[in-house]
C-alpha cells in the first residue's frame, strides 16, 4: 500500500516521473501552438482528423479548454489588439495582471457570448464539443488527475498540477503578458507584440511573438536565419506523415543584386508587403543616427532635463509616433528641435508611412510618391536615409 502510495502502479522513480511530467506538458504545448493557434486560430494549416480529434481530447484532460472558445479569444485579441476590448493586454491591464491572472481573464471572456458567436466561425460544432468538452470541461482533468493518482501515487498529483499550471502560465501568463512587453522586434507591426526568444523550444515556438503578429496566418513562426520554431518542426514532420497541410508561409524580403533608379509597379507592391520590414529597418537606421549624434547633442544640451530626453532618446526613436504618448511626444519633438538629421528621419519616416496608409491613393499614385520620397532621402546629405532609399530601391517581388 505504501509503494502505491509513493509511486503508483507503475513504480515509477523520480527521474522517470521528471521525464513523464515533461512529455506530457510538451505535448500540451504541441497541441496548442499547431492545434489551437496555427490551424483553428488562424487557419494557417489543415490537420487529419484523426489528428484533430486527439489534439481536442488532450487539450480537454489537460486544461478544460474548448477550441471554439481559445480560437474566438485568440481572433479577439488580434482584432481588438491592445485597445480595453482586447482580452489580455499587458498596455491596458498591466503586465502583472496578464501575468498572473491571464488564465482568470480567459475564464471571464469564454463566457462572453458575444465573443464566441463574433469570432469563432470555422471552428469544430460537433456533438462532442458541445455535449462533452463545453458541457463537461471538469470532468476531462479530474479524469487525469485520477490517472495520475493511480499511475504514480500522491507525486501523481504534483505531476497533474504542473500539467494544470503549464498553460495558464506559460501561455496565458508568458505569451500573452511578457510578449507584448518585453523581447526583440523583427517588424514594426502596429501592435507591441516582441519576441521574447530566437529559440521557440519551451513554448512551441509561441516564443516569436512580433513575427507572428506582423504575419498572423503564417504557420511558420521563425523568420530570420538564427530563429528555431519547434512548432514548424512537427507541423513539417505530420506533413511528411500525411498529418498535416501547409496553407500559407510567410515569404521574406527579396532583393535585386542592384540599386534600380526608377522604381516600378513591382516595387511598390513589395514595399507595401513588407512595409513592417521596411519600418523596422527604418528605426534601426534612426537609431544609429541617434548614436552618431548624441555625443555633440550631450556638448550643446543647456540643463538637466535636456540631458534627461538625451538619455531617452533611443526608446522615443524606436516608437513610431502614433504609438507615443503626450509626454513622450513632447520629449520627442525637443530631441527633434536640437538635431537637424534627427527631425528630418522622423518628418520622413511619416511621410513613408503614409505612402501605405492613404487607403485613397492608386498604386500608380503611390509609386509617384515613393519615387519622391526616395529622391528626396538621396538629396538630403544624411547617409542613413540615402541607405534606406538604396535599400527600397532593391525590394523585389
Amino acid at each position: 500500500m505504501i509503494e502505491f502510495l509513493t509511486s503508483g502502479i507503475t513504480g515509477a522513480s523520480v527521474g522517470q516521473m521528471v521525464i513523464y511530467t515533461l512529455i506530457v506538458t510538451h505535448i500540451t504545448i504541441v497541441a496548442v501552438t499547431v492545434y489551437l493557434h496555427r490551424c483553428q486560430a488562424h487557419r494557417a494549416l489543415e490537420v487529419h482528423p484523426a489528428l484533430a480529434h486527439f489534439f481536442r481530447a488532450w487539450l480537454w484532460l489537460t486544461t478544460g479548454m474548448s477550441t471554439r472558445a481559445w480560437a474566438a479569444i485568440h481572433r479577439k485579441h488580434h482584432a481588438k489588439c491592445e485597445t480595453p476590448d482586447d482580452p489580455h493586454s499587458p498596455q491596458t491591464r498591466g503586465l502583472k495582471t496578464v501575468f498572473w491572472r491571464g488564465a482568470e481573464l480567459y475564464r471571464a471572456e469564454s463566457k462572453n457570448q458575444e465573443t464566441l458567436a463574433k469570432y469563432s466561425h470555422g471552428t469544430p460544432s460537433d456533438y462532442l464539443e458541445f455535449q462533452v468538452y463545453e458541457r463537461f470541461p471538469w470532468q476531462g482533468v479530474a479524469f487525469t488527475l485520477v490517472l495520475s493518482f493511480i499511475l504514480f501515487g500522491f507525486p501523481g498529483v504534483s505531476i497533474w498540477a504542473i500539467q494544470m499550471l503549464w498553460i495558464p502560465v506559460l501561455a496565458a501568463g508568458v505569451i500573452n503578458g511578457i510578449g507584448h512587453y518585453w523581447g526583440y522586434r523583427n517588424f514594426d507591426c502596429p501592435d507591441a507584440s516582441r519576441n521574447i526568444s530566437p529559440f521557440g523550444i519551451l513554448i512551441g515556438g509561441e516564443e516569436l511573438h512580433n513575427n507572428h503578429h506582423t504575419h498572423a496566418t503564417s504557420a511558420k513562426l521563425s523568420n530570420k536565419w538564427y530563429e528555431f520554431d519547434i512548432g514548424w518542426m512537427y507541423i513539417k514532420i505530420f506533413s511528411l506523415l500525411g498529418l498535416a497541410k501547409v496553407k500559407k508561409v510567410a515569404e521574406s524580403p527579396k532583393f535585386s543584386s542592384e540599386s534600380k533608379p526608377a522604381l516600378s509597379l513591382v516595387t511598390v507592391q513589395a514595399v507595401v508587403n513588407h512595409r513592417y520590414d521596411v519600418m523596422a529597418r527604418y528605426a534601426s537606421s534612426m537609431r544609429k543616427a541617434f548614436r552618431s549624434e548624441v555625443a555633440a547633442l550631450k556638448q550643446k544640451a543647456a540643463n538637466a532635463q535636456e540631458r534627461k530626453v538625451l538619455a531617452k532618446g533611443t526608446k522615443l526613436l524606436s516608437i513610431d509616433e502614433s504609438k507615443l504618448c503626450d509626454v513622450q511626444r513632447a520629449e520627442l519633438a525637443q530631441l527633434c528641435a536640437q538635431s537637424k538629421v534627427i527631425n528630418t528621419l522622423v518628418e520622413m519616416r511619416a511621410e513613408l508611412r503614409q505612402i501605405w496608409e492613404k487607403t485613397n491613393l492608386s498604386r500608380e499614385q503611390m509609386l509617384v510618391q515613393l519615387q519622391a520620397w526616395c529622391e528626396r532621402a538621396e538629396q538630403s546629405g544624411i547617409r542613413w536615409l540615402e541607405d534606406m532609399s538604396i535599400r527600397i530601391r532593391r525590394y523585389a517581388a
